[in-house]
């Protein structure tokens, strides 16, 4: 993958051919990994982790009623306003019914037109396929993205990455011709529909203006001014159906907005670990939020060092204060400053982890090309003319990084193949919350162990704490699940007499 296509002595037309042949065979090869990665999904099966809510039983993506399709344009549905999402399940179900293999299938396709979106976007960006290719490669087979594409209810990020990474390939010009900037707006609007994530975007367009085109701060901004008003207008319409004491993690919402600030520095932190280097990954976290007085202080001063070191460099490698800023940007609307019940989630990385590989890879190769000019110095000043650079020889790091990659995301994926699998795995990673028990204790009613069911969440009551909704939730669970047992044992006294 040299960053050479194509030689001074080649005729034009012959150049470009090879370079088209070269990009077709770079996303070939990216659609070949992503598939091959995660082809075991089409045998996996729903799980009791909101696809109940978003698929077994949505009445609204079973039907093409006119009536149903208004309803789906105009309402919150499962505490979301996401209608692009319900009309993409509406295209689902009327595929695939209740077959789970034609949900996963898809949104395997899903991440890996995403994957070579990150591509095309990147390598213009960088100005170099070999950086495009890697960062896209990395996007498709890192195990945090596990979350985003073996749950079917995750299509919602990867319908909204589809049309945010065509939005930036439209906008992210140094210049932009009308047709560029209608179809941005179109993807953008379609992005918007789909996840309220997306209202950072313009903000994101309006620094690679600055930084990189170099315009100024009145005409970027005008440049932002309908996607900023439509980002205004989901965000302030949206904003209540985003707060929600359903479902989730609790202990975080009574925090004020500062101890919610020192808490996210410390999680920008694991992120930061978990793309580096992913382990111990889990449906559910428990980021301790209290205690951490010293872990704050030590995260927010490093935090201060790289918002410093990004804006010291910002006019001679404006390509890393983008990155930087659209990593931290692209994770805004999921750090709890408008409440939302998960603190941290693998699936809150899949569109913040572009820039962060992206700007890994041009700093590998940053890197490698200022060693391969020391030693090509060397050996020209010296009788030892053998050691020369080779060009593009930086590639090998980041392809032998892959290599560990798509090892621990096959090891991993199995745990989404069904309930217990999922839940087996979270309760080891996290037993002191009260939701996975109660989870673990659903996934065994479902499979039949009534009795095993009931005394998980009386263990729960006893040995957890639960909060008063978790409590009223569980007995009332408790209580139905008694019922259903003593009516089955009668019955079955019945019949016996």
């Amino acid at each position: 993958m040299s960053e050479q296509f194509a030689t001074a002595s080649l005729p034009q037309q012959s150049s470009a051919t090879i370079w088209k042949s070269q990009t077709a065979w770079l996303i070939a090869s990216l659609v070949f990994l992503t598939g091959a990665v995660y082809w075991p999904v089409h045998s996996f099966e729903f799980v009791n982790w909101d696809d109940t809510w978003y698929v077994l039983r949505n009445e609204y993506i079973q039907s093409w009623h006119p009536s149903n399709l208004w309803d789906i344009a105009t309402q919150v549905i499962n505490r979301n306003y996401s209608p692009m999402i319900i009309y993409t399940l509406l295209v689902e179900h009327t595929f695939f019914g209740m077959d789970p293999a034609g949900y996963h299938v898809f949104n395997v396709l899903l991440h890996t037109l995403n994957a070579v979106l990150v591509f095309a976007l990147v390598s213009r960006l960088a100005n170099s396929q070999s950086v495009g290719w890697t960062t896209a490669a990395f996007f498709a087979i890192h195990p945090v993205q596990l979350e985003s594409v073996a749950w079917v209810t995750s299509v919602k990020g990867l319908v909204c990455g589809v049309f945010v990474l065509a939005h930036l390939i439209c906008v992210m010009r140094p210049e932009r011709t009308p047709k560029q900037e209608l179809w941005g707006l179109v993807f953008f609007a379609l992005a918007v529909f789909s996840k309220a994530l997306t209202v950072v975007v313009p903000a994101i367009v309006l620094l690679y203006d600055m930084l990189i085109c170099r315009k100024k701060f009145s005409e970027s901004l005008a440049r932002q001014f309908v996607p900023g008003v439509l980002s205004l207008w989901i965000l302030l319409s949206t904003m209540s159906a985003q707060v929600s004491e359903l479902g989730g993690i609790r202990d975080h919402m009574e925090l004020g907005k500062l101890q919610i600030l020192a808490v996210d520095s410390i999680i920008l932190w694991k992120y930061v670990e978990m793309l580096l280097c992913p382990r111990d990954l889990s449906v559910l976290y428990n980021p301790a939020t209290t205690g951490i007085a010293l872990q704050v202080a030590i995260a927010s001063l490093c935090w201060v060092a790289v918002g410093f070191g990004c804006w010291k460099v910002r006019r001679s490698h404006p390509f890393v204060t983008l990155a930087a800023a659209a990593f931290l940007l692209l994770l805004l609307p999921v750090l709890n400053l408008t409440p939302i019940t998960t603190l941290m989630n693998d699936r809150y990385l899949y569109m913040p982890s572009i820039p962060f590989f992206a700007l890994a890879c041009v700093g590998v190769k940053w890197g490698c090309d200022r060693l391969d000019a020391y030693r090509t110095a060397r050996s020209e000043g010296s009788s030892d003319k053998t050691r020369r650079a080779v060009p593009g020889g930086w590639i090998g790091i980041p392809l032998a990084a892959t290599i560990p990659l798509i090892i621990a995301t096959s090891e991993h994926l199995p745990v989404w193949e069904n309930d217990q699998r999922l839940w087996e795995n979270t309760i080891a990673h996290t037993p002191e919350l009260p939701l996975v028990q109660i989870q673990y204790a659903w996934m065994l009613h479902n499979a039949g162990h009534h009795e095993a069911a009931i005394s998980r969440l009386r263990h729960t009551l006893a040995e957890l704490s639960p909060d008063k909704l978790d409590r009223d939730r569980i007995e009332e669970t408790i209580h139905d699940w008694s019922a259903m047992s003593s009516s089955a044992s009668g019955t079955r006294e019945l019949d016996e007499g």
